[in-house]
């Protein structure tokens, strides 16, 4: 398989600044609720239940119907009746049914749309819609993780999506426990963590004839456009959904949510455009968020620190009516050399809105539990914590029985505890302090995120004046796509960097997989190398060019007319014989007061297995984040639930923390070098996801270090420290 782009030019691993940059920095970029349909526009504004569980008896709307500027009210009663043909993609839940947004009385979640009050003004809409009342009768709702976690059911048939199968088990874990000379049997909980990107979920619907048009906030056109034709039963060519820029999304916007179709149903209703956009207490409820997890982990090792047995548990919650799985067990199955383990995971059923993917799905959650209970047994053995991950290093997917396509995760730790200063860590329990006092802490974690091998098409024109077009159906919500795929098709061409555009976000464009899971450049990248590629090799025959290093702006000036290819990646039956995964390395400095139980983070160092960096910049940008979000999850995300009712206590930015400048030290990522010729075209792993990932297990054990406390549930706050 081609690994390497062999043109003279040499974009691809450059730090090229954003092609978008100045767009964003001068408003120019238009964002989904920034879309002007035309005239006529109305605005949507969305009524939420009161309640987690039971039935609409009465929706009370004479009030706002009568109020200046309302255009309509819908209701269960008066929406109209769609005909939700089955339609579910590789990120929606696997087992169950969405809500049927306002098709009948039945309330499963507190906020679940009750009604779509449309007005003149957004104005006129958020004032009527506080007068929209509702009777219901309620139901006892399972509110409790752990009442709904004792009757936890296994994930349906559906979880098999990406192999991950509820309960695994190689080798004898019981017996292998058993005669173990060390063990570790320890319990971690991860509070609810919900998106807050700093862009709104919004849509705008037009209906002209029979045909939809949504600019939508979404990392998937492509999705939407089949899950909104699904939704109303029209063709998928008769969907036009635009999303040119999303501003910050981590998952939550590969899903529709009810807005969407709120929107086109209101829209089709009033034959006027609808904006609808929520609040931001109602993307608590309203679009998805990191399920609650509970978990246990239990190792057992002889003296020198080999792993004889593992053992590792997870519960996790979903909704009523959808099952949300994660791959919370993976890494566990492969990350350490181990003969004897086996993984249980179940799912709490709860009066909650569906989870969804954020960050890091699943292993940030699983990998916090596993990396904590690798430096307990660090303790129990007095080995260094960096010692004992690297006597179990493994070179070889015992799960699957395949070997890895390249795994670099003893450099990591090297390479990044060398830069951290991990050789001069005081083992000793409290014994480092700063000149104010404070203790200091030093910690680490493995980190590892699968590679995800997706379809893509992109096309490619280059016109006889030497400018090329490549276009594809992906999304943009931050990490640089734009620029990313411009350097690829530049330097595969042979053309500047300047003459060469990319467009994404258009259902209409050539089909791109979700924008997630770390998998566009290894996708679109791949596909928008393959079409320039051939472009090029197109313009060359048909100009006679003999030369493989003809000036291609040359040869088009003399050719006279553009040449298209669209080309379409897929997996090469190869890739199937290998394990394929991102890795990387953690190390977290800590310095905690020991009067107010305050931790601050000085600086966090990581080094990562990504494969081939495209733009290094950019990398650097998207490990920045990570670690940021990292951060946050262990000291500050934790959604709040009222066990009465089920609303969301801290729906708001003033109330759910997340981190700001003053939280946040060095940061310090190193990208090591990775040549993995099996991954796809360009040779490339991901960044975003790896980056987040052994963040908070690092921050946890450097808490230890510091202050004798293990802290095994997250967020740790100040009080869990006094």
């Amino acid at each position: 398989m081609t690994t390497t782009v062999t043109r003279a030019t040499s974009y691809i691993g450059q730090p090229v600044s954003r092609v978008d940059g100045y767009a964003k920095v001068t408003g120019k970029a238009t964002y989904a609720a920034e879309f002007d349909p035309g005239p006529g526009l109305a605005y949507g504004v969305v009524v939420g239940s009161a309640i987690a569980n039971g039935r609409i008896t009465a929706v009370h709307t004479a009030a706002a119907e009568s109020t200046p500027g309302v255009i309509e009210v819908l209701t269960h009663y008066n929406a109209p009746r769609l005909p939700y043909h089955p339609s579910r993609s590789l990120i929606d839940a696997q087992d169950g049914e969405p809500i049927h947004v306002l098709q009948d009385d039945r309330i499963l979640h507190h906020g679940q749309a009750i009604a779509l009050v449309v007005a003149d003004t957004f104005e006129n809409a958020v004032h009527a819609a506080t007068l929209v009342q509702a009777s219901y009768a309620e139901d006892p709702a399972a509110t409790s993780f752990e009442d709904a976690a004792a009757h936890a059911v296994a994930p349906g048939p559906g979880n098999q999506q990406f192999g991950l199968p509820a309960d695994t088990r190689r080798g004898d874990p019981d017996a292998a426990l058993r005669t173990a000379q060390a063990k570790v049997d320890s319990t971690y909980v991860i509070a609810r963590e919900d998106h807050n990107p700093i862009e709104l979920m919004a849509t705008t619907a037009v209906w002209d004839g029979g045909t939809l048009r949504l600019w939508a906030k979404t990392q998937w056109v492509g999705n939407m456009r089949t899950s909104i034709a699904a939704t109303f039963g029209i063709p998928p060519e008769n969907v036009e959904v635009i999303s040119p820029f999303v501003g910050g999304a981590f998952g939550s916007a590969l899903n529709m949510w009810p807005h969407t179709v709120l929107a086109a149903m209101a829209a089709q209703r009033v034959d006027r455009p609808v904006k609808v956009m929520l609040t931001r207490r109602q993307m608590f409820e309203l679009t998805g968020f990191r399920p609650h997890t509970a978990q246990r982990v239990v190792l057992g090792a002889d003296r020198s620190g080999t792993l004889v047995s593992i053992q590792h548990e997870g519960t996790a919650v979903t909704s009523m009516y959808e099952q949300y799985a994660e791959n919370l067990l993976g890494p566990t199955r492969f990350l350490y050399r181990c003969e004897n383990v086996a993984t249980r995971y179940r799912l709490a059923e709860m009066n909650v809105n569906t989870p969804c993917s954020m960050r890091g799905p699943g292993e940030i959650s699983g990998i916090f539990a596993l990396e904590s209970a690798m430096d307990e047994l660090a303790e129990v053995l007095d080995i260094d914590p960096v010692e004992l991950r690297l006597r179990n290093d493994a070179d070889r997917d015992l799960d699957r029985n395949l070997p890895f396509s390249s795994r670099s995760l003893r450099e990591c730790l090297i390479t990044a505890g060398e830069r951290f200063g991990w050789s001069s860590r005081d083992p000793r329990i409290g014994s480092m302090r700063d000149e104010q006092g404070r203790l200091i802490g030093y910690g680490c974690s493995s980190a590892t995120y699968p590679v995800y091998n997706f379809p893509a098409q992109a096309r490619a024109v280059v016109h006889p004046d030497g400018s090329a077009l490549v276009t594809s159906a992906t999304s943009d919500m931050g990490p640089g796509t734009y620029t990313s795929m411009t350097q690829v098709a530049a330097e595969t061409l042979g053309l500047p960097l300047e003459r060469v555009r990319f467009e994404l976000g258009d259902a209409s464009l050539p089909q791109a997989p979700p924008h997630g899971g770390s998998a566009t450049m290894g996708g679109v990248g791949s596909a928008v190398y393959a079409a320039c590629a051939e472009a090029r090799r197109q313009a060359l025959e048909q100009a006679g060019e003999t030369s493989g290093d003809a000036d291609l702006a040359e040869v088009m000036g003399r050719l006279g007319h553009s040449v298209e290819a669209t080309e379409e990646y897929r997996p090469s039956e190869e890739s199937g014989q290998y394990s394929m995964h991102a890795f990387g390395a953690i190390f977290a400095e800590v310095r905690v007061d020991p009067d107010l139980g305050l931790v601050r983070v000085p600086r966090v160092v990581g080094a990562f297995g990504g494969g081939r960096i495209v733009n290094p910049k950019m990398a650097h940008s998207q490990a920045v984040g990570g670690m940021v979000m990292g951060i946050g999850m262990a000291l500050l995300e934790h959604t709040v639930v009222d066990p009465r009712d089920g609303h969301v206590v801290n729906g708001s930015l003033a109330d759910y923390l997340v981190p700001v400048n003053a939280d946040i030290g060095v940061l310090d990522p190193i990208f090591v070098e990775e040549d993995d010729p099996y991954v796809n075209l360009l040779g490339t792993k991901g960044i975003g996801e790896i980056a987040s990932i052994g963040v908070a297990p690092a921050i946890a054990n450097a808490i230890y270090h510091a202050t004798g406390s293990r802290m095994r549930s997250l967020p740790i706050t100040p009080e869990m420290l006094l």
